[in-house]
């Protein structure tokens, strides 16, 4: 989905604000934002919903809830959505439990659960493939993008873009046409969810992205891609050259 649509329902300014600045800073678009569960469910038949980010309690009551249990009574209605409060009531939470969130967040929220609850909510609502996090949960992989950790946002990497993967002990550097990533996963556990027409091992330390190729040395165990990088290419990856269309 190139554009995901997200519905608000949160009565504290503030935090809708931090919501919505924190969104439209990831590339989301807010449909809207309701304070009260009336609005909240004018707004959901009124506006394009994708997600909702619900706060349960609206008001002093758990109204969210209320509003989730509304919409999950009409199935072909309903949209998948994630809770934020800042209640420890196991009452609270077990009836919120059964209106199945996808995710069930605490207050004060973190940008990066936030951003993570609603990539996960899209994967599985929206049947698109399974999302993969890594070992250090700074990663999101889906089948076209990575959303990679950088400082306190999540980054949007088109796995296009990528010209080439190299291994330094256990994290990896990601080389963009733009800028370099670093993140804890092996090489191996990498190349198995990228797409092996595109990506290839070229060494035991380096994926290529093979349309990114500009120059295969064999002689010389070296392969030359955009930007001016250097990949070497060991004898038992030397098989890549039979992925490249060539000439004779």
């Amino acid at each position: 989905m190139d554009n995901v649509n997200i519905l608000i329902i949160e009565d504290t300014p503030q935090e809708s604000d931090r919501l919505v600045k924190v969104l439209e800073a990831n590339n989301y678009s807010v449909s809207g934002v309701a304070p009260s569960f009336k609005e909240a469910l004018a707004l959901y038949y009124k506006v394009k919903v994708d997600i909702v980010i619900i706060d349960i309690f609206l008001n002093g009551v758990p109204d969210g809830i209320t509003f989730a249990e509304t919409i999950n009574t009409v199935p072909e209605a309903s949209k998948p959505f994630v809770f934020l409060t800042s209640s420890t009531d196991r009452k609270i939470f077990e009836r919120a439990k059964l209106t199945q969130p996808f995710s069930f967040l605490m207050k004060p929220f973190n940008e990066l659960e936030v951003l993570y609850a609603i990539e996960m909510a899209v994967e599985k609502f929206y049947d698109q493939e399974d999302v993969f996090i890594t070992e250090e949960e700074d990663t999101v992989i889906s089948s076209d993008y990575l959303f990679i950790k950088k400082g306190k946002s999540l980054k949007k990497v088109q796995i296009k873009e990528i010209i080439y993967i190299e291994v330094e002990e256990k994290y990896c550097n990601i080389i963009t046409e733009k800028e370099k990533f670093v993140i804890l996963i092996s090489l191996t556990k990498l190349l198995t969810l990228l797409d092996n027409a595109i990506f290839a091992r070229t060494h035991r330390n380096f994926i290529v992205n093979i349309e990114k190729i500009i120059e295969i040395v064999p002689a010389d165990n070296l392969i030359l891609v955009s930007g001016n990088h250097k990949v070497t290419l060991s004898d038992r990856y030397k098989d890549i050259i039979k992925k490249v269309r060539t000439l004779k």
